[in-house]
């Protein structure tokens, strides 16, 4: 046979995956999660009106009032657009409480937690497997004289198909003819691997063939994602993700991941409109105020970014190093890196992108002075370019339109930070001061001042406002500040490098301003 035997697994027969969004129930059991009600209500919109999922898990019954309160936000928002058919909520076999409090909500489906394993059964209900089953008909009873859908997960299942199959099948040849629509298999603990789920997945469609029935991953093994698809390659109808992976312990599978996977490793089709992932993952990552890797796939901020130089020829040349992963179709763009391993080419798209053009001999300073910052460990973006070119190559292009000229920024215990500034713009020079919530803050808010009271003008709306203490991270060494400026459309990046963290950043926006006078006189 052979040193090793292959794993034979049946033909592919569901084309369609279902995809149940759960970022707003499980994904919320994320250590230091809590979403507030309207920032539920922004995330389920987006999820089921513009991504398109097929089906939103939006929280647990009897939780909180506030939780109440988001679930009917959602289900009026879902009548509204004659979606409420995708809303559901997590509830418990309860007798009538966890029913009641879903359907006060608005809400017409509940997603019933029932027992998948015999231990959770025996020793956190202590019930036997017939009073267990007697309560969970009691409940689809009284759903059903509310008209509310009924979906059963069998929580701990995969334990279950471990330590006691026979219990989940004594479960399932009661339940299997009543009015649950899907029977929802977790993986509660993220104990098991791809050729367990095949296994597992294979005995239950075997036994129930005419069955719908949904994969439910988490990650503590790193293989949510790996064992989603091998559910699905084994008759699994529906998947359950998570925006950015999040979820208890290790999170949930990614919902970009298992999307891409699906479309270009299985041909499989679902509803998710893809250019929408980069948005609800930036709305995700805002709101939980947990930060995505930036080499998360899909939606990290360097997974479209080219650093080699090689690799840049290449693109350049045949789109040599591209594969299907094309950041436009997830509304995204693809970005060349300026750093020591940048190369002529990396330098030259990202020249091109400015228009700018250099000789040979000038394209060669400048990379020797990248490569001399990348060294150093100092992050150089496309912003930073011209004025490389023109530190380099002794010229004044770009003009400096916007120049410091003096500025005190101070702070004292029980008052606001203050700060007195003089800018010369366009050859004219202006003061002004202002206090603010931070010392650059209060920067910030004195030079906007200066452009609405004498300029009657305002500049770009800062985004993001990143600092780091390169190289090599010692608390002695310079501060550089990475701000992104929103624009309208348009977002411009500037780093400013200095010992004092204010001073960086305000060198900077000063970077920022330059480049946007630019902008305004082109």
């Amino acid at each position: 046979m052979g040193t090793s035997e292959q794993i034979r697994v049946e033909p592919y027969k569901h084309p369609f995956v279902e995809i149940m969004d759960t970022t707003l129930r499980d994904g919320e059991q994320t250590s230091g999660v809590a979403f507030l009600p309207h920032e539920k209500l922004m995330i389920a919109r987006m999820l089921i009106s513009q991504l398109n999922v097929d089906r939103i898990e939006v929280a647990s019954a009897r939780v909180s009032e506030g939780e109440k309160d988001a679930v009917k936000m959602i289900c009026r928002y879902a009548e509204t657009v004659d979606m409420v058919n995708k809303v559901e909520v997590l509830g418990f076999v309860d007798g009538h409480s966890s029913i009641d409090w879903i359907h006060d909500c608005g809400c017409r489906n509940i997603n019933l937690l029932a027992k998948g394993s015999l231990r959770h059964c025996q020793q956190q209900l202590f019930k036997t497997p017939q009073e267990h089953i007697d309560d969970i008909l009691r409940a689809l009873d009284y759903a059903d004289h509310l008209q509310m859908g009924v979906n059963l997960y069998l929580e701990d299942w995969s334990s279950g198909m471990t330590d006691s199959p026979e219990y989940i099948y004594q479960l399932m040849d009661r339940l299997v003819n009543t009015n649950v629509k899907r029977f929802m298999l977790p993986d509660t603990l993220g104990i098991t691997n791809p050729l367990q789920v095949i296994e597992f997945f294979r005995k239950m469609t075997k036994h129930y063939p005419n069955v719908h029935f949904d994969f439910h991953a988490h990650n503590d093994y790193d293989l949510a994602v790996s064992n989603s698809l091998a559910a699905v390659l084994c008759g699994a109808k529906g998947l359950h993700v998570t925006v950015n992976g999040l979820g208890e312990r290790c999170g949930n599978a990614p919902l970009a991941s298992v999307q891409a996977i699906l479309k270009d490793q299985f041909q499989a089709r679902t509803n998710i409109n893809e250019n929408k992932l980069n948005d609800i993952s930036r709305l995700v990552e805002e709101y939980s105020g947990i930060a995505i890797a930036p080499n998360q796939p899909i939606v990290g901020d360097s997974v479209f970014t080219q650093v080699a130089g090689v690799h840049a020829d290449g693109d350049h040349k045949d789109s040599l190093y591209c594969n299907p992963l094309v950041p436009e179709r997830f509304g995204r763009r693809r970005e060349y890196a300026l750093g020591k391993n940048s190369g002529k080419a990396n330098i030259e798209i990202n020249l091109q992108e400015l228009g700018l053009q250099l000789t040979p001999e000038q394209m060669a300073k400048v990379t020797q002075r990248i490569t001399e910052l990348g060294d150093r460990k100092e992050l150089v973006t496309q912003d930073d370019l011209p004025y490389i070119v023109n530190d380099v190559l002794k010229h004044t292009t770009p003009e400096e339109k916007v120049r410091l000229v003096s500025y005190m920024v101070c702070s004292s215990y029980g008052l606001s930070p203050i700060a007195s500034i003089k800018v010369e713009i366009n050859g004219r020079q202006y003061e002004a001061d202002s206090t603010g919530d931070g010392q650059y803050d209060a920067f910030v808010k004195a030079l906007r001042k200066i452009y609405k009271t004498y300029l009657d003008r305002t500049f770009p709306t800062l985004a993001n406002y990143a600092v780091t203490i390169p190289p090599g991270g010692r608390t002695d060494a310079l501060v550089q500040t990475v701000i992104t400026w929103r624009n309208g459309d348009k977002i411009i990046r500037t780093r400013g490098l200095d010992a004092d963290q204010t001073a960086a950043a305000i060198k900077a926006t000063f970077r920022m301003l330059n480049i946007f006078e630019e902008q305004q006189e082109n």
